[in-house]
């Protein structure tokens, strides 16, 4: 029996399960989950309760939006029912966090597509894991756009890499079949960046210098 195994069979069970489910989120090992897991022991009933109840109401109150697939708490979210938004440009981002560090600029007027991903064969993403579909059927049908408005532009937003741009090139394929302006970010991004990391003068500048395809 290792030294890790005896300490684990150590502690009581409701222990031993929290360890086990800290230790399973994304870059989370098992010293981390145990630190955490004592961290959370030696904090008020109220502070870790309170955490107890935020996990609780995310995972029961937040949804993706039916027409963007940004992440809600109404229905649609608050940018595709916002009548000030320029619902006839629609840009395209992978993650909702690119999103919001696009809104931060405050130079983008329009709507959102969250793609939830980009492609990636090797690890088994293909169009039908992403919202893909969701965002052809808003430019295909401006009933399942906001506020039912006809799509003119979308922005293709995606992180400036290889898998960003291979993703960016199969939805420009798809949306040539489409009568609508494709455009793309200007590269004052950086290649191989990532959008959430820039600073908000070169999004400024990206989005308002984009580019057609």
């Amino acid at each position: 029996m290792t030294r890790m195994q005896g300490r684990s069979r150590s502690y009581p069970d409701s222990v031993t399960q929290l360890i086990d489910q800290l230790s399973s989120l994304p870059g989370i090992g098992k010293r981390s989950a145990e630190r955490l897991t004592f961290y959370l022991l030696k904090s008020s009933t109220e502070q870790a309760l309170g955490l107890a109840s935020a996990i609780e109401a995310v995972k029961r109150e937040i949804r993706h939006c039916s027409i963007c697939s940004n992440l809600t708490e109404a229905e649609p979210c608050s940018i595709c029912s916002d009548p000030g938004r320029d619902a006839s440009k629609v840009l395209l981002v992978e993650q909702p966090r690119d999103l919001m560090t696009l809104e931060e600029t405050g130079m983008y007027s329009g709507v959102y597509h969250v793609l939830l991903g980009r492609l990636d064969p090797l690890d088994g993403i293909g169009p039908d894991s992403l919202s893909v579909r969701e965002l052809l059927r808003r430019v295909e049908d401006p009933s399942h756009n906001c506020r039912g408005v006809k799509v003119e532009e979308v922005i293709l937003g995606l992180n400036p890499d290889m898998d960003g741009d291979t993703t960016s090139l199969y939805l420009w394929e798809q949306l040539q079949k489409s009568d609508i302006k494709v455009t793309r970010l200007a590269r004052g991004l950086p290649t191989g960046s990532q959008i959430e990391y820039a600073n908000s003068a070169v999004l400024a500048d990206a989005i308002s210098q984009r580019q057609s395809l």
